[in-house]
């Protein structure tokens, strides 16, 4: 059994494997060590990774991309719904008021909700893992952006569950340092003064910033910050933006109103951007056929491309000042600057935080695969099978949680804020309450203009089976809260101490008093999980259906070409040119009804048509045979006569 880290990003995803030489990126079917965030659907088959997103052009609707931060939100979401305008496939509204994506699949139109689509996505991850390792894989440990809050987790969870994953850790992406400080051998020793380093971390859909603190066998992660709405693809919508506008003056075209041409537009400004990092001169974008059969053309440079990205540069330092604030260190404490993430490759994005901290920056971290690698080595260090280097890892709560109550019995509420932004995680604590009767617990983000989501509210919990002492008065009930090492807060227990015979006595069975979140009960989490990997199970038999029809249908073409191609080489002297080109017109045939009648036939129609050539083959050369035995048999009889 193999432990492995996934980065699931936006636009991409990175899977490394933990072995006894180290940690190492594995490469898909393509020999490629990154598999992009994408799905095809058709009227037969899925596709998934590389062969989707050669089919986002041509498969429009129904190729799904940019869904990761769909999880855990409703459909109503204002976030979800400036997407929904951006998007060329189509977004439904679920029963239960989350996000479906609306593709047609098997000849029917239907709504996928999240959790299948990221579903999808890490079955194939973890199919690609397996045929790497040529064993099973199992558990995982999966990066999530460290703004996501509980929702968004739990979500990310079930998509897991989906894909038939164990995931031991949802890992802040902002964690990604455990790949750097486990293979450091100059690290401080424990009680020495800690090695402080910041880490920047700017992907194609979002801007992270981490201050750690470094000691041998020992990563603190002190402070957080974050921009959400700040990456790669901000720099693309501007210049996709700019070419728009010049098509439309240039060309009169409409680019916005054509999704194909859009999407194509989008692509070549992506490769225009990354050429743009490396050379500083005038750079030209091309696209043959891009609408109404028109030919487009246009040229940008580097400091074209800087003043017209200038208020997403102006982004850039703020979250860099805001976590040495909270980190309360001023730049002289920093000992490097190590940068990650594709959008960190635009000299501009690099100059600035070069500027801020007056120091150069650092590259030692593999830009694109560090968040896999920590993935891996954290998965490692779970994992009872492996022996890992002792290194401890504390993480931070990034928004500050306040626990909200009420009894019917009791006027006003009682609110107390029990865990603060960048409070050590995972971390549990216990409450104590003096009541007389059951009560809610409700929890919420303290300060909702922090988090990046329309809803403060966590969740209620109801805690049960609590009444009066014998005496009249309170009882009093321990409440264990606790932030796990998912980041997900949860009540974990409850539990009531009662007077008797004078004296204090604790009820250690936890759980007796039952905490319960407005949350799926147990059952309905399983309900929703076996759902889920019922519809997996469907959707991978359609899929081994379709790859055994097709592979049918293509042992009948290859049979054609090879049959030909011999035909026409070791076979040509031994056929008459009658019999070549009564066989020659069999397999042109064959191959007119192959791409005719015969393009979309069952499975059992190729095996049939595949058995007749043979049979009509193997009888035609059998004759061929006699005939070319008897003619060598006579011939020999004559040759031998004029010896004599």
């Amino acid at each position: 059994m193999s432990v492995v880290g996934i980065d699931l990003g936006f636009l991409n995803c990175y899977v490394a494997v933990a072995r006894s030489g180290g940690i190492e990126t594995i490469a898909n079917e393509y020999s490629d060590r990154c598999t992009p965030a994408c799905i095809s659907l058709g009227s037969k088959t899925r596709a998934i990774g590389n062969a989707a997103k050669s089919q986002i052009v041509t498969n429009v609707k129904n190729t799904l991309h940019g869904f990761k931060k769909m999880h855990g939100r409703a459909f109503d979401d204002p976030y979800i719904q400036g997407e929904r305008v951006k998007l060329p496939y189509e977004l439904q509204k679920m029963p239960n008021g989350s996000v479906g994506l609306k593709v047609r699949y098997l000849d029917e139109e239907r709504p996928f909700a999240i959790e299948q689509v990221t579903g999808m996505l890490l079955a194939k991850l973890k199919e690609t893992s397996e045929s790497a390792l040529k064993k099973p894989v199992a558990d995982c440990v999966i990066s999530v952006p460290s703004f996501f809050t509980d929702a968004e987790r739990r979500s990310v969870i079930a998509a897991a569950q989906v894909a038939g994953l164990n995931c031991l850790r949802l890992m802040n992406e902002t964690t990604l340092p455990l790949a750097y400080g486990i293979y450091k051998q100059d690290l401080p020793a424990l009680e020495e003064k800690p090695r402080n380093i910041v880490f920047v971390d700017m992907g194609h859909s979002a801007y992270q910033v981490s201050v750690c603190a470094f000691n041998k066998g020992k990563l603190k992660i002190l402070a957080t910050a974050f921009d959400p709405f700040l990456g790669g693809r901000n720099f693309d919508e501007a210049l996709v933006d700019y070419f728009c506008g010049e098509f439309r003056t240039k060309y009169k075209l409409n680019v916005k109103e054509n999704a194909r041409a859009l999407l194509r537009l989008y692509q070549e400004s992506e490769k225009l951007k990354k050429l743009m990092s490396a050379n500083a001169s005038d750079l030209p974008l091309n696209i043959e056929c891009f609408m109404d059969d028109l030919d487009v053309s246009s040229k940008m440079n580097r400091a074209q491309f800087e003043q017209l990205c200038a208020p997403l540069l102006a982004k850039v330092e703020p979250p860099l000042r805001t976590v040495m604030d909270q980190a309360k260190l001023q730049r002289e404490d920093i000992s490097s600057i190590e940068i990650v993430g594709g959008a960190t490759r635009i000299p501009a994005v690099k100059e600035q935080i070069t500027r801020f901290f007056g120091k150069d920056i650092s590259t030692t971290l593999n830009a694109d695969e560090a968040v896999a690698r920590g993935c891996a080595l954290q998965c490692a260090i779970l994992s009872p099978a492996f022996k890992v280097r002792e290194f401890s890892i504390t993480d931070v709560i990034p928004y500050s949680i306040t626990l909200r109550w009420k009894s019917s019995y009791e006027e006003g509420t009682g609110e107390c804020e029990v865990f603060s932004k960048n409070h050590a995680a995972p971390f549990s604590k216990v409450i104590t309450f003096h009541k007389k009767e059951p009560f809610d617990l409700e929890a919420y983000y303290t300060h909702p203009n922090e988090i990046p989501y329309p809803e403060p509210r966590i969740g209620r919990f109801a805690i049960q089976n609590v009444g009066p002492q014998y005496d009249g008065d309170n009882s009093k009930v321990k409440v264990k809260v606790r932030v796990n090492v998912h980041g997900i807060f949860s009540v974990a227990n409850a539990s009531v101490i009662e007077k008797q015979n004078d004296k204090m006595q604790v009820d250690q069975e936890e759980g007796n008093h039952k905490s319960q979140a407005e949350q799926p009960s147990q059952a309905d989490e399983e309900s929703e999980q076996h759902g889920g990997t019922e519809t997996k199970g469907k959707m991978m038999m359609q899929d081994k259906l379709e790859k055994e029809r097709n592979d049918a249908k293509n042992a009948v073409e290859e049979y054609v070409y090879d049959f030909r191609d011999k035909l026409y080489g070791v076979f040509e002297k031994f056929v008459t040119e009658e019999e070549s080109s009564k066989l020659t017109l069999m397999l042109e045939d064959t191959e007119n009804w192959l791409y005719e009648d015969g393009e979309d036939q069952p499975k059992q129609v190729y095996m049939d048509k595949l058995q007749e050539l043979r049979v009509s083959f193997f009888f035609c050369f059998c004759c061929f045979f006699c005939f070319y035995r008897t003619h060598i048999f006579f011939k020999n009889l004559i040759i031998k006569d004029e010896i004599q």
